[in-house]
């Protein structure tokens, strides 16, 4: 493996760590914490967090991975195919559908929307409807995220620990 493979393969296994820590911590810190505040709190520090979480360091984490486990991927290629490059290559698929994916199809509309509600001049019942139209959804889908990143770094920390083969 050639100098750039293999720390294309430890930089992508350590952003998909990163963005894997990011969900669990969400799943089971931020979100059960915040849920804990009544309806008008949960949404002002939700649209608080989402607005936070779009900067720099979190596009290098999770845009990063989405380029670099492939090109990893694509690094390892050889014939014939070595196990690194299944692995990987599962890593990647893996990332791009069932965190990218889940991420782009789901969380970011559902952030969106509840980016353009305004809690200032809204009805408790308004609220509360929005809160219930976005809380276990969003939850739900940020714990499928969180399985599949999990499951990128495993595959990525095999990659890595895999001997020569």
């Amino acid at each position: 493996m050639s100098n750039l493979s293999y720390l294309t393969l430890i930089i992508a296994t350590v952003l998909a760590a990163l963005v894997a820590g990011l969900f669990y911590s969400w799943s089971v810190s931020v979100m059960p914490g915040i849920g804990r505040l009544n309806d008008r709190g949960f949404m002002e520090a939700m649209q608080a967090m989402n607005r936070a979480i779009l900067n720099p360091l979190f596009f290098i984490s999770f845009m990063g991975c989405l380029l670099l486990l492939p090109a990893s991927a694509f690094l390892l290629y050889e014939r014939p195919l070595p196990a690194r490059f299944w692995l990987v290559a599962a890593a990647s698929l893996v990332y791009i559908a069932g965190v990218f994916g889940v991420t782009a199809a789901g969380n970011v509309p559902l952030n969106e929307a509840l980016d353009k509600f305004s809690v200032e001049g809204t009805t408790a019942e308004a609220i509360a409807a929005a809160r219930r139209n976005f809380e276990a959804r969003w939850n739900m889908l940020n714990n499928v995220r969180t399985f599949f990143s999990l499951v990128t770094v495993v595959l990525m920390i095999i990659a890595c620990s895999w001997g020569n083969k």
